[in-house]
């Protein structure tokens, strides 16, 4: 049994989306997002499910905080729902909105837990979307929606910078990007190589205005961004294969995490004339704005191997690992290579040594159900974050600047196309009664806040 060593400064932190836990999405004001609109297009969504009612968090706060302090958490990072601020994206102020994040942030400085605020979590005004979609080119594809993100970030710095001690400018860009406008899986569900790099560029300049606008308000608490970098290894020591894995690493994240951090994009991306990025004058030096530290969500690792048939030229092949029940393979060991590249590429920037670095999302969805003792006893997902949590504890160890850790999720709760089927919770939620139920796994994770993270 080996034990686990964790500073006493680290940030244990759990974690969620507006779309996913907050509901009503038809109160107080707030405008209709393209997860709305998405998740009504027949076929979308598994079973037409939506966010409508999810886990009934904007009504269920200060229950959630407590149950977070239950468990020892000192951060919990969540997600501003950019129409429930501004219902039409830009314009005029939702101040129902503002007092909602408010209560939110003062529940859980009632607990003595950090609130954690994503300015973007993928729920964009719907009206914003529509804007200039007669010319097929609305929301993330169109360059105006830099000016309505400066906007609506200005705002929360404004109304909510005294309550917020820590902040995000974008969750997951690659999703934005890539998952909403080549692969059509998420909101709002196009399939356009052009589209895409579209919404790659303007998503990264999102983020540098998000911090740009950050620095004039003389604010304290510390900015950076959240990336889900996707890290294949080859499936082979082939040559060929191991170029399709640099390449899709290139295609992935490179074009999302070297711009943010000075680098510009990857060469092989800009030279090959079919990925059109609509970069002008001063965009670089706009993304490349100095942040404060890096998040990364991570879940698994893929092998890939070379295919000239495949899309970019780049097949996934399948994996010896268990899985969960989203079909991840389970590879701890891609965790601490992601950790390891990561801060490699990312040491010197802005001038700092070593970037500092959280695990803003990590987490697995299996099969959960209530036993007749009224228990959820997740083994799995006990093991899935012991193998995870220990590939933390050797990364500080070997001298990696990891500062936090933040599980995903606190609760079950809408799992995007996926509807209510795959369970991240390590609390369980009945979705009939919104009861909440700690799974096994939050017991656990309570002993390893406490200092027991030995096993």
């Amino acid at each position: 049994m080996e034990k686990y060593v964790f500073p006493k400064d680290f940030v244990w932190g759990t974690a969620t989306a507006s779309y996913q836990v907050e509901g009503a999405t038809r109160e107080d004001g707030r405008g209709e997002s393209i997860w709305d609109t998405f998740a009504r297009k027949p076929g979308a969504v598994y079973a037409g499910e939506n966010g409508d009612v999810a886990c009934d968090q904007y009504h269920r706060y200060a229950e959630d905080a407590a149950l977070m302090a239950e468990l020892g958490f000192n951060s919990y990072r969540f997600s501003i729902a950019w129409p429930r601020i501004i219902p039409s994206g830009t314009g005029k102020v939702n101040p129902e909105g503002i007092a909602y994040y408010r209560r939110l942030c003062d529940e859980l400085h009632k607990h003595n837990i950090k609130a954690c605020a994503t300015l973007y979590h993928w729920d964009l005004p719907q009206a914003l979307e529509d804007c200039h979609a007669s010319q097929g080119l609305g929301g993330w594809t169109n360059r105006s929606i830099t000016d309505a993100f400066r906007e609506y970030v200005k705002i929360c710095y404004e109304v909510l910078g005294d309550v917020v001690d820590m902040w995000y400018t974008i969750n997951e860009p690659y999703c934005v990007a890539y998952l909403g406008h080549l692969m059509g899986a998420h909101a709002p569900g196009h399939r356009d190589l052009q589209k895409a790099m579209a919404a790659v560029h303007h998503v990264n300049m999102a983020h540098g205005i998000a911090v740009e606008e950050y620095r004039k308000t003389k604010l304290k608490a510390p900015i950076g961004i959240v990336w889900n970098p996707v890290t294949p290894r080859p499936a082979t020591g082939k040559e060929a294969d191991i170029k399709a894995a640099k390449f899709l690493r290139s295609f992935s994240t490179e074009v999302f995490i070297y711009p943010a951090l000075g680098k510009g994009y990857p060469e092989e991306i800009i030279k090959d004339k079919k990925y059109n990025i609509p970069v002008e004058k001063g965009d670089m030096e706009t993304i490349a704005q100095p942040i404060d530290f890096i998040g990364i969500n991570y879940y698994f690792e893929n092998a890939v191997v070379a295919d000239e048939n495949a899309p970019n030229k780049v097949a996934f092949k399948p994996s010896w690992h268990d899985t969960t029940a989203m079909g991840w393979p389970v590879i701890p060991a891609g965790f601490e290579r992601q950790l390891d590249w990561i801060h490699e590429i990312s040491k010197g920037a802005f001038g700092k040594e070593e970037m500092p670095i959280y695990i803003t999302e990590n987490g697995c969805a299996y099969d959960d159900e209530l036993t007749a003792d009224g228990r959820i006893h997740d083994r799995q997902r006990i093991e899935y974050l012991k193998q995870h949590l220990a590939v933390c504890a050797n990364a500080i160890k070997k001298g990696i600047p990891l500062k936090g850790y933040f599980v995903w999720s606190l609760i079950d709760n809408f799992e995007w196309a996926y509807g209510y089927t795959k369970r991240f919770g390590i609390i369980h939620v009945d979705f009939k009664t919104q009861k909440r139920t700690f799974k096994d796994s939050a017991f656990f994770f309570r002993d390893v806040i406490a200092g027991f993270a030995d096993w």
